[in-house]
């Protein structure tokens, strides 16, 4: 239990968020006012918003505990899952992050100086491995959040590039792809590859189940898509920060037990118990084929990296 309290505590303390918050509004002075209101209702108003989140509940974080991951490892298994392990090669990834060089990038994670870039850009180094990605791939970036992938990847490996993301203006414009990743406005077969790193826990209600359908019309045959993390748990959960909900919003699944984190800054994360990542996820893939890959060795690259799981599907030929 204490190495979980303490691998909980290096990702995910309020006050190493609240350091990072203070940095980045000092680099955006327009944004003081706005974190000293959320810094107002994290520290006097987040009980009272506590009180309206509906459903089973908990105040507390989703722990992040080896046993738990090994006990969900062997659950795929006896469920019939492609389970593999996986191993990184670090100093293959620092020889990545010599040529992204994300210091070029000062918006993203204060071009990697900010608290959680060794496990965004980690995310990113395994997205490239898993994809294999060249000069003859067309590659969407799911829910891109205006990171750096696309310019990163298009510069690395050749490929064409995309950014989708529901708050770019709808349509096609440029590499910009606005909208619902889950009704993406492009032809069958649009893509050769796409991934997701660290969102598709925030697809709310069926929009995971929608999205998986969707991407199965949109790869082209042997493409690939790969979802990093891959959140489980032994129990079907949502992680949330009430303080992050608008007033009024349920975006909660009724059959998941909603933890409750101060300091989150998300509205919804969701974690997968193995029978509703089965019911959700593998009964919907249609054409395409799901490989679990267990992570081994993240924390050799740091120990606040997490990636335990890494979902790739294939579209059959």
């Amino acid at each position: 239990m204490a190495h979980q309290e303490q691998h909980q505590n290096r990702l995910f303390t309020p006050d190493t968020r609240a350091r990072y918050s203070v940095l980045n509004a000092l680099r955006h002075p327009s944004k003081v006012a706005n974190l000293a209101v959320l810094k107002f209702k994290e520290n006097i108003l987040w009980d009272h918003y506590y009180r309206f989140i509906p459903g089973m509940k908990t105040k507390a974080w989703i722990p992040h505990d080896p046993r738990i991951h090994q006990q969900i490892t062997e659950g795929l298994r006896r469920s019939d899952y492609d389970v593999r392990p996986y191993r990184i090669d670090v100093p293959d990834l620092h020889d990545y992050l010599e040529r992204a060089h994300y210091a070029r990038f000062p918006d993203y994670y204060r071009g990697g100086k900010s608290p959680n870039f060794a496990e965004k850009s980690l995310e990113h180094y395994l997205a490239t491995k898993f994809l294999d990605l060249s000069r003859e791939d067309i590659f969407i970036d799911i829910a891109n959040a205006r990171s750096p992938v696309p310019e990163i990847y298009h510069e690395l490996f050749g490929c064409r590039v995309y950014r989708q993301d529901l708050v770019f203006p709808g349509g096609i414009k440029n590499d910009m792809i606005g909208g619902d990743a889950a009704r993406m406005p492009v032809p069958d077969g649009f893509a050769t590859k796409m991934s997701l790193h660290c969102s598709f826990e925030h697809f709310e209600q069926t929009s995971d189940i929608e999205f998986i359908r969707e991407a199965g019309r949109v790869l082209r045959a042997v493409g690939r898509l790969v979802i990093l993390p891959l959140y489980l748990f032994n129990e079907y959960a949502i992680q949330t920060d009430p303080i992050a909900l608008p007033r009024g919003s349920n975006p909660f699944d009724p059959l998941a037990r909603i933890y409750c984190a101060r300091g989150y800054g998300n509205r919804h994360g969701r974690f997968y118990s193995i029978p509703q990542f089965t019911s959700r996820i593998r009964d919907n893939l249609g054409p395409l084929r799901l490989t679990i890959y267990v992570i081994e060795n993240q924390e050799e690259v740091d120990p606040s990296c997490y990636v335990k799981f890494v979902a790739v599907l294939e579209k059959a030929a």
